[in-house]
């Protein structure tokens, strides 16, 4: 049997660190951290954290990452989750390798990404927390399946992690594994070397934790709230398609 790609699609500060280590709980798959950051930021010339870690720990050419994603299967595993964030997508990165995966797309508020994603880097586009790339791709993938792909919020799966992860499962034609709920704590060996700059809280954890409580990213500094506003738009477009446990 073919394995199955998982390509879960998701902007930066989306719990898709927690979602990875889910599946990476799974006996049966493999994971793969992020594998266009290095590209993207060859690419950009953009300065994140551990910049040069990143990009000396990755292919740089989007072809040869892409050719990666479509190649054998860590440990020949019959599922392969691949956590990708949009908007290392960027104009000119082909598309073509992600329609033998099965995409699915995660999405959180737009105001809990903004403040949180502002903890680690001041100044950054509406671009930088994927938004825009990820409705495209959404839609993108959409028409080359012929139905809309599985879209998932991260507050739903924070609030009722065993029924989202049952749904997504389903959506995503595999079987729900109840290892998917809990993982040791500290680093993966799947994770990127940027993880000490991004995961800490992560490598705290031993499962999915409860949301924070909304109102708390309700008062956002001013110089965000022109960002919330043109993306609470394109969150809505992906949050109307939202799977329900």
């Amino acid at each position: 049997m073919k394995p199955i790609r998982i390509a879960m699609w998701s902007g930066p500060r989306n719990i898709s660190t927690a979602m990875m280590r889910a599946f990476g709980n799974r006996a049966d798959c493999a994971v793969c951290d992020e594998p266009f950051y290095a590209a993207y930021l060859a690419a950009t010339g953009l300065i994140h954290p551990m910049r040069d870690e990143v990009i000396r720990s990755q292919p740089t050419e989007w072809p040869a990452v892409a050719d990666a994603m479509t190649g054998p299967v860590p440990g020949d595993k019959p599922i392969w989750y691949q956590k990708h964030m949009t908007h290392h997508m960027l104009e000119g990165f082909g598309r073509d390798w992600a329609d033998s995966c099965a995409n699915a797309f995660l999405i959180r508020a737009p105001e809990a990404v903004l403040a949180s994603y502002h903890r680690i880097r001041d100044d950054f586009t509406l671009e930088e927390i994927g938004l825009p790339r990820q409705v495209e791709l959404f839609f993108r993938a959409g028409d080359k399946l012929g139905r809309l792909p599985p879209v998932i919020e991260g507050r739903d799966v924070l609030e009722n992690p065993e029924g989202m992860l049952r749904a997504l499962c389903a959506a995503l034609g595999i079987v729900f594994d109840p290892a998917m709920l809990n993982w040791p704590p500290g680093p993966h060996p799947g994770d990127g070397v940027w993880a000490p700059a991004w995961y800490s809280s992560v490598e705290n954890s031993t499962g999915f934790s409860p949301p924070a409580p909304e109102a708390q990213f309700a008062d956002l500094p001013d110089t965000l709230k022109p960002l919330a506003e043109k993306a609470r738009p394109l969150y809505e477009t992906l949050a109307a398609h939202r799977l329900r446990a």
